[in-house]
């Protein structure tokens, strides 16, 4: 039988992508990891790396076990789960990460709820954006990732995961100053101001440049940061032009003129992931209710039903 803790090693190792890399996530020397999976190899009596340049990557034979090591994982992820479900308390800590609007709109109201009803369950929170957060998930450094999902732009999705929906967050044009015309004559209105935008490889950012060039030209992006309180600032300083999410209001009075987007285009998704077997964990189920709670009562300060 295969030692289960070097198979561990080597599904880091597909994750994670260096021995570097895999040893610092679980503070090993990066030769004790080494020195793992070449007993692993021995066990298995083929070769499970090759180099490529500076680094390694796995063999067929390496891609089959970890296939393999994913499911037992998930099997005991749900023994976990089912372990958790019969204890009368929630105990332990749940690492969550999120995204900024979502962090500061709904987190805190939702960790409340979590406090009031779970005080010995432990909450770590880590903000990071859906590009860096879901990988880190299915290594297995979050139990529940908060993420979103602009329109036209589906995120990949890995048979790993499991997403459950949210909230529909609408998006708005935010001008300097009011404009009086139809979505995409607003929109092209712009076409020679200043932007701020999220840097370039987010999805947010391919989402804006695509509406942009879709309608017409191709934006002055001045100004680049995920930070989406920055973006609003810069509008509320006719600094520049931004495409904004309504949480970034957190049910507050918005403070910029503000069009509305072209059709298809007016909400992004947004949703928690977690791994698969892991929905189960009643630390997980607790959070989702109590987020669902939190989005019901943003809902109510901005009058939406």
């Amino acid at each position: 039988m295969f030692d289960l803790h070097r198979l561990r090693l080597l599904r880091e190792l597909k994750h994670r992508g260096t021995l570097a890399a895999v040893a610092a996530a679980l503070s090993y020397a990066p030769s004790s990891v080494s020195q793992q999976l070449s007993q692993l190899e021995a066990e298995v009596g083929v070769p499970l790396l090759e180099p490529v340049g500076r680094r390694v990557r796995l063999t067929e034979q390496a891609e089959i076990l970890v296939a393999h090591t994913e499911a037992v994982l998930e099997r005991l992820e749900r023994a976990e789960a089912d372990i958790a479900a019969s204890l009368t308390d929630l105990t332990g800590t749940l690492r969550i990460a999120s995204f900024q609007t979502a962090a500061l709109a709904l987190v805190p109201a939702a960790l409340g709820l979590l406090r009031d009803r779970h005080p010995r369950l432990r909450v770590h929170l880590t903000q990071m954006e859906p590009e860096r957060a879901l990988p880190a998930l299915q290594a297995r450094d979050f139990d529940l990732v908060l993420a979103e999902e602009y329109p036209g732009n589906p995120n990949p999705r890995s048979a790993e995961l499991e997403q459950e929906d949210l909230l529909d967050d609408p998006l708005h044009l935010a001008l300097p100053q009011p404009v009086e015309a139809a979505p995409t004559a607003a929109l092209r209105s712009l076409a020679e101001h200043p932007w701020v935008m999220e840097p370039e490889g987010t999805a947010a950012r391919h989402w804006a440049m695509t509406l942009c060039r879709n309608a017409g030209f191709e934006p002055d992006v001045r100004f680049e940061t995920t930070d989406l309180l920055l973006h609003l600032r810069l509008v509320e300083h006719k600094q520049a032009a931004a495409f904004l999410p309504g949480l970034v209001w957190s049910g507050q009075p918005t403070t910029v003129a503000l069009a509305q987007l072209p059709r298809g285009q007016r909400t992004r998704r947004i949703f928690t992931v977690v791994r698969r077997g892991r929905g189960r964990h009643p630390a997980v189920r607790a959070c989702r209710e109590a987020l669902l709670e939190a989005v019901a009562l943003s809902d109510s300060r901005a009058g939406r039903r």
